[in-house]
């Protein structure tokens, strides 16, 4: 994959952080997007080491049609070509339904149902007049078909970009070749959710006993499955959702 060009949208922290710094790694060009400009710089200088070039960001709202077109104009402008696209924007907190707020719901729904669609969009528009066979990446939760107590707009939204995956994996694949995956990560260790999973000490133990292997999955384990599902080892792949939550939604009954 060296040299191809990879657009991760909230690549300045958490999962989107390390599956960029894996794809500088990789010599591949990243683009990282997010809506602060002081938190993307400070990620570059963190993740991109000696490979400075290798790595641009944009500041951007995955929320906004506008900032979506003129990323996919910058990232060509930048880099010459776009060839993947990682979905990993997203919104979300813990609330009851029936406390949920409308600008609640709207907001994460804007930003992972929306942002997924507008971002694939406009970057599969691209390839399309480009001939190029590309490789969408997003990034959904096993409660998009399972269930979570206090998340019904994420799990409303994942649920969308589930069926949004396979929809282009089919409609997408046969037209153009080009291939739409998915990761469902569990929970996931140095990101924002494994923080408010950690809130308490009696939280911390829930959570690690609900995951079979007993421990938290690490980012670098996301990254490197990334890296795996979009290059050519896996193009044989398309409308896949891979699980890694070290077994956790399988386990109805935690010991």
């Amino acid at each position: 994959m060296k040299d191809q060009v990879v657009i991760v949208t909230g690549g300045s922290s958490g999962m989107g952080k390390y599956m960029a710094q894996k794809f500088v790694q990789e010599d591949c060009k990243v683009v990282i997007t997010g809506r602060n400009e002081e938190r993307l710089a400070e990620t570059k200088k963190e993740i991109a080491g000696d490979k400075l070039d290798n790595l641009h960001t944009i500041v951007m709202d995955v929320r906004e049609p506008e900032d979506v077109e003129r990323m996919v104009r910058e990232t060509v402008d930048h880099f010459g070509a776009i060839h993947h696209l990682i979905n990993n924007a997203a919104g979300n907190f813990i609330c009851p339904a029936e406390k949920m707020s409308i600008n609640g719901w709207n907001s994460v729904i804007d930003i992972v149902l929306n942002g997924t669609f507008y971002c694939s969009r406009e970057v599969g528009n691209y390839w399309i007049k480009e001939g190029i066979k590309g490789t969408i990446l997003n990034m959904v939760a096993t409660y998009a078909w399972d269930a979570g107590a206090g998340v019904m707009h994420s799990a409303a939204a994942k649920a969308g970009v589930l069926s949004m995956t396979r929809t282009l994996a089919v409609e997408w694949g046969h037209k153009y070749q080009i291939r739409t995956n998915a990761i469902a990560p569990g929970p996931i260790e140095r990101t924002g959710g494994a923080d408010k999973l950690f809130e308490s000490e009696e939280a911390a133990k829930r959570t690690l006993n609900s995951v079979p292997l007993k421990r938290l999955g690490k980012p670098e384990e996301i990254a490197e499955l990334a890296y795996f599902i979009t290059s050519e080892k896996a193009s044989y792949m398309n409308g896949e959702v891979v699980t890694l939550d070290g077994g956790q939604y399988l386990n109805n009954f935690p010991f």
